[in-house]
C-alpha cells in the first residue's frame, strides 16, 4: 500500500492481517490522494486536513516529494485544529501526543511523515506487524502492478497476499495461484461508534476512530473484519 497520512481504520485492519506490511513509496505520487491529506470533524462535518507539497514534476516517486513548510505555519494550524475540535474527545488526553509526534516532528519529506503516522498508530494499537519500504528492498521498481506485487510475495516467501477491497479489479487469484500464493481481500464489517450524540459520519482518518474510542475499544474495532 502506499504510505497514506493517518488513514482510515481499514488501512490498518489490512495491517493487522499481515505479517509484513509492504509501504509502496518508489511510485509515482498521485495528487488529491490520500498521502498527504485526509478528514476530520470540523464542526461535527467531515473536513481535510492537508500537508502542503513543493512544486514537484508529475512522475516524482512518493519518496522524494518534499513538504513545503516555506513561509507557513500549517503544522501548527492543524494541530490547534484537532485541539480545537477533539479536546472532548474521550480519549484525546492519550491520542493527542501521537498526532503531535507526527505533525510536529522533523519530517521533510511527506513519505517519512506518513510513514510516521503508521508506526505511530501502529504501536498505540499494539499492531504486531512489520512495516517494510519497498523502496530499499525489492529492486523490482521496473515492474508494474500485478507483476510487481507477486515477484515482492514472492521474495518475501508469502503463501498468501491480502489486499484491500478495491484491489479485486486489479489481481487475479490464478496468477497468484500459479506462484503457490492465495489472494485475499480484507472485508471491513459496520464500525460505528458515539462522536458527539450525532449522526456517525464513516470513513474518517484514524485519529477520529482514536480520539473516540479507549484503546482497548479501538483494538476491538481493528478486528472487526473478515479476509474474503
Amino acid at each position: 500500500m502506499q504510505p497514506y497520512l493517518f488513514p482510515y481504520l481499514g488501512y490498518f485492519q489490512l495491517m493487522h492481517a499481515v505479517d509484513r506490511f509492504v509501504v509502496a513509496d518508489d511510485v509515482v505520487f498521485i495528487k488529491q490522494g490520500w498521502i498527504n491529506r485526509n478528514r476530520l470533524l470540523i464542526n461535527r462535518r467531515p473536513a481535510y486536513f492537508t500537508v502542503p507539497m513543493k512544486r514537484h514534476p508529475a512522475d516524482t516517486l512518493i519518496k522524494d516529494v518534499e513538504i513545503d513548510d516555506h513561509g507557513t505555519r500549517w503544522r501548527a494550524r492543524i494541530l490547534k485544529t484537532i485541539e480545537n475540535f477533539y479536546r472532548r474527545a474521550p480519549s484525546f488526553d492519550a491520542v493527542y501526543p501521537v498526532v503531535e509526534r507526527v505533525f510536529a516532528g522533523p519530517f521533510s519529506k511527506i513519505d517519512d511523515m506518513a510513514r510516521a503516522s503508521l508506526c505511530e498508530v501502529r504501536a498505540y494499537l499494539a499492531i504486531p506487524t512489520t512495516i517494510v519500504e519497498s523502496w530499499s528492498s525489492y529492486g523490482n521498481a521496473h515492474l508494474k502492478a500485478q507483476d510487481r506485487v507477486i515477484d515482492t510475495c514472492r521474495a518475501e516467501r508469502a503463501t498468501d497476499y491480502v489486499n484491500a477491497p478495491g484491489g479485486r479489479a486489479l489481481y487475479s487469484a490464478d496468477a497468484f495461484l500459479a506462484h503457490g500464493m492465495r489472494l485475499h481481500f480484507v472485508c471491513s464489517e459496520p464500525a460505528e461508534y458515539p462522536q458527539f450524540g450525532d449522526s456517525f459520519v464513516p470513513g474518517l482518518s484514524i485519529i477520529d476512530v482514536l480520539m473516540f474510542n479507549t484503546q482497548a475499544g479501538a483494538r476491538d474495532l481493528l478486528t472487526r473484519y473478515r479476509l474474503g
